[in-house]
């Protein structure tokens, strides 16, 4: 079991620490930490799929293609944090956390040892199949015609930079912007009604929005009750639906 000594030098020599608390747009309970895993040495090498953990519950987030994270929802104080990584050697720190503020903690991972980085090998094949297996079940219901959908080459052309930029203007989809951003709303909800986010078939209402443009593959979205799909539906379902799915996510067999 690592001694408070070990602890403090995981925290001194293989994390690059940097508070920097700034009040939240949103009212979001708890404290919120954000940050980069990178390769120590090279920090220009992203960490992508790194899970931070918060010791106290086993929670996690994990990073983005850009080795970004971004963990909500923490109970204020000092908490004990791990990072892992497929062929890094894990990293363990202490932060504190202060309720509705925002913290920056850049992490540096080691290569494990024994870890050796192959050089990349072109291979020339037809490809077996164009579809995605996870994705059969959006085909399936982009042929229903209910909602709107978005492939992959779609989002490309789009040019668009943000989740909102890519909705807006679609048929039955408004904006609201305030001083603390912007929020897709449908039509027909009511009033501070918002759409509920299903990212990867799993519900994500709290950061869903924020998914990064080119981290998603394909998008639907269904703008009321009458287009919602079964298999979306619930208590808000009038509020509309926004379904996610990115590259982030293991293809299922």
């Amino acid at each position: 079991m690592p001694t408070p000594m070990t602890r403090r030098y995981w925290a001194c020599c293989l994390v690059m620490a940097v508070a920097m608390p700034v009040a939240l747009g949103s009212q979001v309970p708890g404290a919120t930490l954000v940050g980069r895993v990178v390769q120590k040495g090279d920090t220009s090498h992203a960490v992508r799929g790194a899970q931070i953990i918060l010791g106290a519950d086993d929670r996690h987030v994990v990073t983005d293609s850009s080795g970004s994270y971004l963990f909500g929802g923490i109970p204020a104080g000092v908490h004990h944090m791990v990072v892992r990584a497929l062929g890094f050697r894990p990293v363990e720190f202490s932060v504190a956390l202060h309720e509705g503020l925002q913290s920056l903690e850049d992490i540096q991972l080691d290569v494990a040892p024994g870890v050796q980085e192959l050089a990349p090998v072109a291979i020339a094949a037809p490809a077996a199949s164009k579809v995605s297996y996870r994705l059969v079940d959006f085909e399936r219901r982009r042929q229903t015609g209910r909602g709107h959908y978005l492939d992959d080459t779609q989002i490309r052309q789009s040019g668009a930079s943000r989740l909102s930029d890519l909705m807006r203007g679609m048929r039955g989809v408004t904006e609201h912007c305030a001083g603390s951003g912007c929020t897709i709303q449908m039509v027909r909800a009511r009033p501070g009604c918002d759409p509920d986010y299903i990212v990867d078939g799993r519900m994500d209402n709290m950061f869903g929005s924020s998914t990064p443009i080119r981290d998603i593959v394909a998008l639907e979205v269904y703008t009321g009750p009458s287009d919602v799909p079964g298999e979306f539906a619930g208590k808000s379902a009038g509020c509309g639906v926004v379904v996610i799915w990115t590259r982030a996510s293991p293809d299922k067999k």
